[in-house]
């Protein structure tokens, strides 16, 4: 299996739309080069860029959605397409969260950090809202809702377990996300170069603690003025890097084999001493 990282460069000299395009033309160029391609976590805005997520926000199979879906189909991949600030529709259908009132604000859950998994065909096959939202009491943890399902989605080659950047840090997600058959973790991040070393470090402990891949698509450039890590990553199951990017914008592509999850974890397997169900510390 190939998969393709797009290590988009984020800017404010930059407009959407034409950050929208660029990134469905490099999705293009990957047609017969790849079989997975991955584009990094609010690359539209920016992962700092709070005051537009609310001008940016749009419906989960809007605008970007739209022209991601074309680029897959012309290049015959599939595509995670990092994620967007989603408006979520309303019971009526609307996404204004209104029925006839005024506009529901961003912290009652409207808004949503959602990442899209689209088919070769085009078609919409998984989407996740991140569950942990960075920020502790400003910026996304306020302006976006929370997500409340771990999504798995069954590619030809391997099933992806999706998490989004700031959840690296919270090591149950992932063995749910195992549990419910993971073996290739799909992570897009906007992660802040001041903390890269954490990046890196994170990324291989959740290969090995899980005995699976991890792919992790950062942002490149400066956004809201905050300097991007870069240094997307991909990690096989015994922590091994097997390629990771610089710090500027970069197409990262490397071939990996989905069958290592299963030896791995059956020439060491330690998931199976699991100790689940332990009492609480006693106090």
């Amino acid at each position: 299996m190939r998969a393709s990282l797009l290590q988009i460069a984020v800017s404010e000299g930059e407009t959407v739309e034409s950050r929208r395009q660029r990134a469905a033309s490099l999705v293009r160029e990957q047609a017969g080069a790849a079989d997975l391609v991955v584009l990094p976590e609010l690359w539209t805005t920016g992962a700092f860029a709070y005051r537009d997520f609310a001008t940016q926000a749009e419906p989960l199979q809007g605008p970007t959605f739209e022209a991601m879906a074309k680029a897959a189909s012309d290049a015959g991949v599939w595509l995670h397409a990092g994620s967007i600030p989603e408006r979520a529709a309303s019971a009526d259908g609307s996404t204004d969260g209104s029925t006839g009132g005024p506009a529901a604000g961003p912290g009652d859950g409207q808004l949503y950090n959602t990442s899209l998994l689209v088919s070769p065909s085009g078609e919409l096959a998984a989407a996740y809202r991140k569950i942990h939202r960075f920020g502790f009491d400003k910026g996304e943890a306020v302006l976006m809702g929370a997500g409340s399902e771990l999504v798995t989605a069954r590619l030809p080659w391997t099933t992806a377990g999706l998490a989004t950047c700031y959840d690296l840090r919270f090591p149950e997600l992932f063995r749910g996300l195992v549990d419910a058959g993971a073996e290739t973790l799909v992570i897009p991040a906007g992660w802040p170069e001041r903390r890269r070393a954490h990046w890196t470090l994170l990324a291989r402990a959740r290969a090995v603690e899980n005995q699976a891949f991890v792919l992790a698509c950062g942002t490149a450039g400066t956004h809201a003025g905050v300097p991007q890590a870069g240094h997307s990553i991909v990690v096989d199951p015994w922590g091994e890097v097997l390629a990771e990017a610089g710090p500027g914008e970069q197409v990262l592509t490397v071939d990996f084999d989905p069958g290592r999850v299963a030896v791995t974890r059956e020439e060491f397997p330690a998931l199976k001493d699991r100790a689940l169900g332990l009492p609480p510390p006693r106090r």
